[in-house]
């Protein structure tokens, strides 16, 4: 059974009344989705921020670079920022793609994630793991699990709240994410030993965005479709990040199959695919969707494709489509 910390005092927003408004403010029109769950509202991106980066917490918005949370490898960094409050503030955990073998940390504020997220009152800390050219798995989900121990038991020190932690990953980061919800406390995956093993890397919510779920599936889905068929061979992106052709290592995937490991303590799901992915096929979402409904209850997950939207498409990165992310977000963290 997995446990979550106790929850911090209520969280204190302390956002000028202009700044809230334009997060808020109606944006053109929302992107065609057909939905398994509430429709999608609008929202205006706010422009990048810009300023002096702080060298210590202070109620005024400030941001590091580069906090390295454990010792193994370079690549074990992460970066924190924060928007103006005396806190404690919920934190929104980004983890990015690029097929577990590229992509770094650096993504969320090229897409309007972080000025967004942060204009609501969230702190986002970014987190870079090691890719599959320098370990295979276990060794990404690890990462990210020691990230999320490192954040809570830093908590008091950067103003937030161990009880109201995020997830949101896209692509790889996406699986990375939704197996950070499901499997807490798993001893094989927390690996403990690489910091801070009296925390937990439990999550309050988790928002999915066109992950892969089970890949020992995806050529199947794809065959007959105008899309590659590609992922069983054995230098594919899942090959790799296993160590060996997937279909030759059916328990080490399984292991990294986000379903495997569900229980109905689980966080909230947001999910969203779109309809013409040819890379991650849409049905990966609708496995999760389906393993976790009747588990944790259809009120707590949502499944939505945005029609026509390819992998990693700019749909999912409009104003519109990041308002309902963040509402998802409030609804659980705040």
């Amino acid at each position: 059974m997995k446990t979550s910390p106790q929850d911090s005092p209520a969280l204190t927003l302390v956002l000028a009344a202009a700044l809230l408004l334009a997060a808020c403010a109606p944006a053109s029109p929302a992107v065609p989705v057909a939905s398994a769950g509430p429709g999608v509202a609008t929202m205006t991106a706010l422009p990048p921020t810009s300023g002096p980066t702080e060298s210590g917490p202070t109620p005024g918005a400030a941001e590091w670079k580069d906090l390295v949370y454990a010792g193994v490898s370079p690549a074990q960094k992460l970066d924190l920022y924060l928007p103006p409050g005396a806190g404690p503030l919920p934190l929104l955990i980004y983890v990015h793609g690029g097929g577990f073998r590229m992509g770094d940390k650096n993504l969320p504020a090229a897409r309007g994630i972080l000025d967004g997220l942060l204009a609501r009152g969230y702190a986002v800390a970014s987190l870079n793991y090691r890719l599959s050219g320098e370990a295979e798995f276990p060794a990404a989900i690890q990462d990210v699990k020691t990230g999320v121990r490192w954040l809570r038991a830093h908590a008091r020190e950067y103003r937030l709240a161990p009880g109201r932690f995020g997830a949101w990953g896209d692509s790889a980061g996406a699986n990375l994410v939704s197996l950070l919800g499901t499997s807490c406390g798993d001893p094989e995956l927390e690996a403990a030993e690489l910091g801070n093993p009296d925390q937990s890397s439990c999550v309050q919510a988790v928002v999915d965005f066109y992950g892969p779920i089970d890949f020992l599936q995806m050529d199947a889905q794809l065959a007959g479709t105008e899309c590659p068929v590609n992922h069983d061979r054995p230098n594919s992106a899942e090959s790799q990040y296993v160590g060996g052709p997937i279909q030759q290592m059916k328990t080490l995937v399984g292991q990294a199959n986000p379903i495997t490991y569900i229980t109905a303590d689980d966080p909230p799901f947001f999910i969203q695919h779109g309809s013409k992915d040819c890379t991650v096929p849409p049905q990966q979402s609708q496995l999760l969707y389906e393993a976790l409904k009747p588990v944790i209850g259809e009120g707590r997950v949502t499944l939505t494709y945005l029609e026509g939207a390819e992998h990693g498409d700019k749909m999912f990165f409009s104003p519109s489509n990041l308002r309902a992310v963040i509402d998802f977000l409030d609804k659980y963290l705040k």
